[in-house]
């Protein structure tokens, strides 16, 4: 299927990747910086450290934080499948995308009110927050295939994360300086000032999400709305599931990308919470350290791009997943800041990478004669959330038994090796620019 006929079309892949400038703050200051260092803070206690009581029950505020974050993307991954078979079969894939931004954007502005003592409410918040965001980005991936041509998935994917590394790396600054410096912005304190970078962040994420909104087609394909659209949503979705399933080229990708993002997203949502648990290190210079993270990602967005061009996407994928399997094992033996710092450069290699290329390698295994793009994404970032939650939750187990984030840290290893095991199996089809031939199977 060629792309449906777009006018500006440069304008429109302009506006698609500013919505990864729009969402990555959330990624940033929620998941990675401010809120887990601020989640630590005010859940700590001189009589019970550690230990919070949620709905009753004591748990270690670490352990909640990783299970927290496995639940809410159990959520969507079994609530995009159905919705992304809806949003195919009625053209509806802009509306699903702005209602999952609406509610994670809102959700962030309501972590303004969380202090501590309303545990359940912040932990409430920070769930929907990260549903929406999960949520939106699945819909949002799958106009990649309806923008582009096939030669322009790597870089474009590339620019959309760099961009993303970029604008969420000014926010953060901004964040970090009113933390540090309160009083210059008429705040009492730093916990106050981090209270309003959740604020802040909400806003952000919904106000330059307006941008994609405007300009990305709402029906490209000109499909007409069903009333019946669930039942038709729930069909489309297992139609495309079979294809799935049956293109073992796609099941080998998706296995690999399953383990190899276990390790990925659960280092992106947890070094913070490592750094200042295991190093003891202040919230600003975890902070530094997420700020060399994503400057370095920028540049290595561009740089595995270049190299999947060169050597293609599975070798430029297998050279990371390698990088990853050291950073693992270096974490377990990370005793200094500046060890810390070092691994932190590595990551920040490898991590925007990863991201970028395996979101369009999966875009080429895409039948190029199908408009079901959100279905076929559904399965990519199902599977993604899949890995957050498996990851995540591991992580915290892992803890929770022995005692220590670090040898968390050096099981992550093992899913690496399982998702190049994988990797290594897959055989990406040779397909000409025009799109015109099917994917073979491996």
């Amino acid at each position: 299927m060629a792309l449906p006929e777009l006018k500006n079309k440069k304008k429109i892949q302009r506006a698609w990747t500013m919505y990864d400038w729009a969402n990555s703050v959330y990624s940033l200051v929620i998941t990675s910086t401010i809120f887990p260092v601020y989640f630590n803070g005010v859940t700590k206690s001189d009589e019970f450290g550690y230990t919070v009581k949620f709905f009753g029950f004591d748990i270690v505020n670490t352990v909640l934080y990783s299970y927290s974050i496995s639940f809410s993307f159990l959520i969507i991954a079994f609530l995009s499948p159905l919705l992304s078979g809806m949003a195919d079969y009625g053209g509806k894939k802009l509306l699903f995308m702005k209602i999952f931004t609406y509610m994670g954007s809102l959700a962030c502005v309501g972590l303004f009110f969380f202090d501590g003592d309303n545990l359940e409410y912040g932990v409430i918040c920070a769930m929907l927050a990260s549903i929406g965001y999960a949520g939106s980005i699945v819909f949002y991936n799958a106009y990649l295939p309806e923008i582009a041509n096939i030669e322009e998935y790597d870089f474009l994917s590339a620019r959309g994360f760099s961009l993303g590394y970029i604008g969420s790396v000014i926010l953060l600054v901004v964040n970090l300086f009113m933390i540090q410096s309160p009083e210059f912005f008429g705040i009492s304190d730093g916990g106050q000032a981090a209270r309003w970078s959740f604020l802040i962040t909400g806003l952000w994420w919904a106000g330059f999400a307006q941008i994609p909104f405007h300009f990305l087609p709402k029906n490209p394909y000109n499909r007409k709305v069903q009333k019946s659209l669930f039942s038709k949503g729930y069909h489309e979705i297992r139609r495309v599931f079979k294809e799935v399933r049956e293109t073992t080229v796609m099941n080998r990708f998706l296995a690999a990308f399953l383990f190899y993002s276990m390790g990925v997203q659960t280092v992106m949502y947890l070094a913070a919470s490592f750094g200042d648990k295991e190093l003891g290190l202040p919230g600003d210079k975890l902070i530094v350290t997420i700020l060399i993270i994503q400057f370095v990602a920028i540049g290595g967005s561009f740089l595995f791009a270049y190299v999947s061009k060169l050597f293609g996407n599975k070798n430029s994928l297998v050279i990371m997943v390698f990088i990853w399997v050291f950073i693992c094992v270096a974490a377990y033996y990370v005793i200094s800041e500046y060890q810390f710092y070092a691994l932190a450069f590595v990551v920040g290699m490898v991590m925007g990478g990863i991201q970028s290329l395996s979101r369009s390698t999966y875009a080429k295994l895409i039948p190029p004669d199908t408009i079901d793009h959100a279905s076929y994404f559904s399965f990519f970032d199902v599977t993604e959330k899949i890995a957050i939650v498996l990851g995540t939750f591991s992580y915290g187990l892992i803890e929770q038994l022995s005692g220590s984030m670090r040898n968390s840290s050096l099981a992550l290893a093992l899913f690496f090796f399982v998702g190049l095991g994988f990797l290594i199996l897959v055989k990406i089809p040779k397909r000409n620019l025009e799109m015109s031939s099917k994917v073979e199977h491996a």
